[in-house]
C-alpha cells in the first residue's frame, strides 16, 4: 500500500477553502485511477513540537507509488494537480509526501 499525505495550511478564507475543497477537489480526486481510499482529518490536528496547527489533512491511498505516477499521468490527475493550484496558491500552503507503507 502507497499513502499520499497532503497537509494544507490554514486558508485565508476557511468557509470557501471548505467549500472548494469539499465540492470540487473531492470529487476530482476520487476519480483518480487506482485509487483505494481517501480520508481527510480536520482539526485539532495537533503536532509534539508545538508548530501551528495544520488545517486540513488529505491522506490518499493506492497500491503502491507506481499507481500514484500513473493516476497523476491522466486527464484527472492533472487536474487534480490544477486545481490544488486553487486551494493552496502558494507552494508553502500545502505539503505533500508520498510513500509506500509495509506492516511491521
Amino acid at each position: 500500500m502507497a499513502k499520499m499525505v497532503v497537509i494544507y495550511r490554514t486558508p485565508k478564507d476557511p468557509q470557501a477553502f471548505d467549500a472548494h475543497y469539499f465540492d470540487v477537489h473531492v470529487p476530482l480526486a476520487k476519480r483518480l485511477p487506482g485509487l483505494r481510499k481517501y480520508e481527510v482529518s480536520r482539526r485539532p490536528i495537533l503536532t509534539p513540537a508545538g508548530d501551528p496547527e495544520p488545517y486540513l489533512v488529505g491522506t490518499l491511498y493506492f497500491d503502491d507509488l507506481e499507481a500514484i505516477r500513473r493516476a497523476f499521468a491522466t486527464p484527472e490527475g492533472q487536474a487534480c494537480a490544477t486545481d490544488r493550484r486553487v486551494l493552496a496558491p502558494e507552494d508553502g500552503d500545502v505539503q505533500m509526501y508520498l510513500f509506500d507503507t509495509a506492516e511491521v
